[in-house]
């Protein structure tokens, strides 16, 4: 299958800035040891979470087009998530969480297309195709969970995050990667994880994007449904994981009835959680998320939401009462009784009106930053953005004029008004003056000789969230992890041992019950001892041919095997059990 990116209209409405994390799914690179590894997970999966799964995931497995035997297809993904709606993309890893949220709010399901090694193949902090492909994709056949991931999407994208935010996930993709990894250091993954670590413990108070990113971990990933005392898995972490969707369901995991309290609570990607949470329905999902939304910058706005993206020292927008958007990298607020009463922002930016840059007010008209006063007029009740024509011309806020403006606060902006512009509502929103100072006290703010001065209206800020009010204004394809993840190394042996996993497969898709399995099994006991799993697919095949003397050989081989290696003994007998229950079944 060529490396190639398949696309639909889902795909095609996405902006810029997104497709840049996109990768094609070159299915080429799957080796026999891959598919099987993706077989045996799978296998178990759909054993045990056909008896503790939400009763969409099995359902969500048909629907999705997801093989038992072979790794899916993007193109195959897409055709079959088309139809209810949604899409599937590859990417390397994980990507920045605002970027995964926006994905969701798009209807697009992000797949990291690696997939785990065999040594991890239990779980991996990394995510791979088995937590994406697996996890997340059966879900979203449910329509009540998948309009949950694109309504979380959609808020999520617009939390603000803490400049800390970007290091920490920099930190855990970096962790992600060398665990993954075959043969890295042990000094580099305690490195890794002491970096994790020492920023877990600096984070200072959570950021609206570090709490949403909890509730995300909490539900969509880590998320059970039901009663506390008869809990089922919905969350992908734990369906993608053939080890901790056991774990889970014991009672060393304290079940929590889920509320908006998880926001609070952290987790580690790297251990299995001591707690989880579980919601009724998942309509409550929706309830708890609306909640959470009530309280950031994104609906409150004001002064602590301009403080919030001064904070993050990232691309941000607020919002005024009119209407018009300010987008670009906020750094200074001035504030009086609780209110913001001056705003400024640093470098490119941009103003907006409904997510549409207003034509004349691109990062080239304003590439050094933008300030503006917030409020009301000093001693005048009525907000320049509430008056009419009468109004406008008694106070001689008219074109051609020269005005003193002097607001609540004691910002004064003094010059010629040189235009002004409307939204829909006929409210002014922007006033553009010539030959312009702007002065709080002792402080100047603008004067004459930087240009006009466009000053924005609004009597107060209504929103503030991350990202910028047009997606077109900014050039956004920029902000790619500095780190890329590691592929398995090549060596004789690998290559050898992946020959016979090859052949095998090829005796089980053909069902050739003439093929020799003897000369394999010979070669991998002889060649590589520490392998387990293709034993395991040997046994399957011999049980299924009623080759009684050669399995009970693998069998045995097998049972040495778990008590050379006892890290894995618990995985050859769930292999084994899958085999002889099916048999009994």
């Amino acid at each position: 299958m060529n490396a190639t990116i398949e696309s639909n209209p889902l795909l095609d409405r996405l902006p810029k800035h997104l497709k840049q994390f996109i990768k094609a799914q070159d299915y080429s690179d799957y080796t026999p040891i891959n598919q099987a590894v993706w077989r045996y997970v799978m296998r178990k999966n759909v054993d045990y979470l056909s008896q503790v799964a939400h009763s969409s995931y099995l359902d969500g497995l048909k629907k999705t087009g997801i093989e038992v035997d072979n790794i899916p297809s993007m193109y195959g993904m897409n055709r079959i998530l088309t139809e209810i709606g949604w899409a599937a993309v590859a990417v390397d890893g994980f990507i920045p969480p605002n970027a995964f949220m926006e994905f969701q709010a798009y209807n697009v399901l992000v797949i990291a297309s690696d997939i785990r090694q065999l040594e991890h193949i239990e779980y991996t902090p990394a995510p791979d195709i088995i937590h994406e492909g697996a996890g997340h994709a059966p879900i979203i056949a449910n329509p009540e969970y998948a309009e949950y991931l694109r309504r979380f999407g959609e808020i999520g994208c617009k939390a603000i995050s803490s400049s800390k935010d970007y290091e920490m996930y920099e930190a855990i993709r970096l962790l992600s990667i060398v665990k993954e990894a075959e043969g890295t250091p042990q000094a580099t993954i305690d490195a890794a994880e002491k970096a994790v670590e020492d920023l877990q413990n600096n984070m200072g108070e959570l950021s609206e994007m570090a709490q949403i990113r909890n509730l995300h971990w909490w539900t969509v990933e880590y998320g059970l449904i039901g009663t506390v005392n008869n809990p089922k898995i919905y969350g992908a972490g734990l369906l993608s994981s053939i080890g901790e969707s056991a774990y889970c369901m014991t009672d060393q995991v304290k079940k929590i009835p889920y509320d908006i309290s998880a926001a609070y609570q952290s987790f580690d990607i790297t251990k299995l959680q001591p707690q989880l949470y579980v919601t009724p329905t998942f309509a409550y999902l929706n309830l708890v998320l609306e909640e959470f939304a009530n309280k950031m910058a994104l609906r409150t706005g004001g002064l602590s939401g301009v403080e919030k993206l001064i904070d993050s020292a990232a691309l941000g927008t607020i919002e005024l009462s009119t209407g018009l958007q300010v987008s670009g990298v906020f750094t200074n607020v001035i504030a009086q009784d609780g209110k913001p009463i001056y705003i400024q922002t640093t470098g490119k930016t941009a103003l907006a009106y409904r997510e549409k840059e207003l034509v004349g007010h691109g990062t080239l008209t304003h590439p050094d930053g933008f300030g503006s006063p917030i409020g009301k007029l000093e001693g005048i009740n009525l907000a320049i953005e509430d008056m009419s024509p009468k109004d406008l011309n008694a106070y001689d806020i008219l074109e051609s004029k020269t005005v003193k403006l002097e607001f609540e606060g004691g910002i004064i902006v003094e010059g010629e008004i040189v235009t002004g512009s409307r939204n829909l509502r006929g409210e002014i929103i922007l006033i553009r003056f010539k030959n312009c100072t702007v002065t709080h006290g002792e402080t100047v703010l603008f004067q004459p000789d930087w240009g006009v001065y466009d000053m924005a209206v609004g009597k107060k800020v209504v929103s503030a969230y991350s990202g910028p009010a047009d997606v077109n204004s900014f050039d956004l394809i920029t902000h790619m992890p500095s780190s890329t993840t590691i592929k398995a190394q090549q060596s004789a042996e690998r290559d050898d041992l992946e020959v016979l996993y090859q052949q095998v497969r090829n005796i089980r898709e053909t069902k050739d019950k003439k093929a020799a399995l003897a000369p394999i099994f010979e070669n991998l006991r002889n060649n590589h001892s520490r392998d387990w799993l293709l034993s395991v697919e040997i046994a399957e095949l011999l049980n299924e041919r009623n080759e009684s003397q050669l399995l009970d050989l693998v069998v045995t081989y097998l049972e040495e095997q778990k008590i050379k290696r006892p890290e894995v003994a618990h995985l050859i007998s769930g292999g084994l059990d899958l085999i002889f229950e099916k048999a009994t079944a």
